[in-house]
């Protein structure tokens, strides 16, 4: 069964601007499903048939006349030898959609891309299912709290419930966990975790130590909604804050975790510098810190944080599927505790987003909001709370309710 991906939408717009596109992204989301399907009459090559891997790697010269372009090559980070040819052939031909390449580490693969391929290269990339792509709306348009965005939303928005929502932040958005609604929780994610070690960390990132990367992948899913504290993750995986701050780097490589970047200007200088981390996959952190039930993450210390990174994870979703590489999403955050969770600037407007796990909306859980009429130069724009509420209902003057389905 296949799942309509909104990043086909952006891919099409690629082809015809650039002479290569490479889907990047984490494991199992679904990056040769996608090329396969969007890409159905192009030769499809996958460089994890060792056969083809090796004449890749020792025989890079001739490897694209045997297989010329246009095609699908997947798995393109075990061959980088391929990486100058392919430029050779794009600069020599001058054609538009010739390469459709596909990588599940950007650690290593990044850097190659952008040696030889920079101005040449389409780079998207696909992150889990959205709900929009679980439910089957075609709705591409990024989240705003706006009265136009929650009007076009208003006939389709995913028939979520209080508990169906749970399910489906305890279960993840990996693609295998949505088709097959038998597929064992456990299992899946333990074998994922496995996999990710022993194939992307330990032959790609050259980590030494399998068993406190683990530690430092807990300890990250741990943190998730919170700032980010180098000591303590380098504490908690028993390394250096060097070692940290390079694993850090290993797991955004991957798309497993994302920094969300706290808003500052020149005016105001009381807000906080440190980032926000959040886990991407909520499946796989709660396997992880081990909520083994939806029950249990529910009424767990970390609701909360799951929430807002479910939510957080699904607002960047609807950015980077419409080929928004770097999404203007930010925190705000003062010496005061003064706190928004989420700020989206477009125009020069910021508009402010609180996400609470309540379906019990109050008006003092925006109050914070105001802090931005007080900063010189920032035009406040309309603010939403998200959460579990059924419907949108205004709550403080513009700013709304916005149920998590509307995401």
């Amino acid at each position: 069964m296949y799942i309509k991906r909104h990043l086909e939408k952006t891919l099409s717009r690629a082809e015809n601007m650039f002479g290569a596109i490479l889907v990047a992204g984490s494991r199992q989301v679904g990056k040769t499903t996608l090329l396969r399907k969007a890409k159905a009459a192009l030769p499809y090559i996958t460089l994890d048939d060792p056969i083809m891997r090796a004449s890749a790697v020792s025989e890079p010269g001739t490897f694209f006349r045997a297989s010329p372009p246009p095609l699908v090559l997947d798995e393109i980070q075990y061959a980088p030898q391929l990486f100058p040819h392919i430029k050779i052939l794009l600069d020599t031909q001058g054609q538009k959609g010739q390469f459709f390449l596909s990588g599940s580490q950007q650690y290593q693969m990044m850097r190659n891309v952008s040696e030889s391929l920079a101005g040449r290269i389409g780079i998207l990339n696909l992150f889990g299912l959205s709900l929009r792509e679980r439910y089957g709306i075609d709705s591409c348009l990024p989240f705003v709290p706006t009265s136009e965005y929650l009007e076009a939303r208003k006939d389709c928005s995913a028939p979520l419930d209080y508990n169906s929502a749970w399910s489906i932040i305890h279960r993840g958005s990996l693609p295998a966990m949505t088709v097959d609604a038998a597929m064992d929780w456990q299992l899946f994610y333990a074998s994922y975790v496995r996999t990710y070690l022993e194939r992307d960390v330990r032959d790609l990132a050259q980590v030494g130590d399998e068993v406190k990367f683990l530690r430092f992948m807990t300890a990250s899913a741990a943190m998730t909604g919170q700032l980010l504290n180098l000591a303590s993750l380098a504490r908690d995986a028993g390394v250096s804050q060097p070692t940290a701050e390079r694993w850090l780097s290993v797991l955004r490589a991957s798309n497993l975790v994302y920094l969300l970047q706290p808003f500052h200007n020149n005016v105001i200088k009381r807000t906080v510098k440190t980032p926000k981390l959040y886990f991407l996959d909520t499946g796989l952190a709660a396997y992880l810190t081990r909520w083994s039930t939806p029950d249990v993450l529910q009424f767990g210390a970390m609701a909360g944080a799951f929430f807002e990174s479910f939510a957080v994870s699904e607002i960047l979703k609807g950015y980077v599927n419409d080929g928004v590489l770097d999404p203007p999403l930010y925190f705000f955050r003062d010496k005061e505790q003064n706190e928004i969770d989420l700020l989206i600037q477009r125009d020069q407007t910021l508009y402010p987003i609180e996400i609470k796990k309540s379906a019990d909306p109050r008006p003092t859980d925006v109050q914070a909001f105001g802090v931005l009429d007080k900063i010189p130069g920032v035009v406040r724009g309309s603010g939403g709370l998200i959460c579990l509420y059924e419907r949108p209902v205004p709550l403080v003057g513009e700013d709304m309710v916005i149920p998590l389905a509307y995401l």
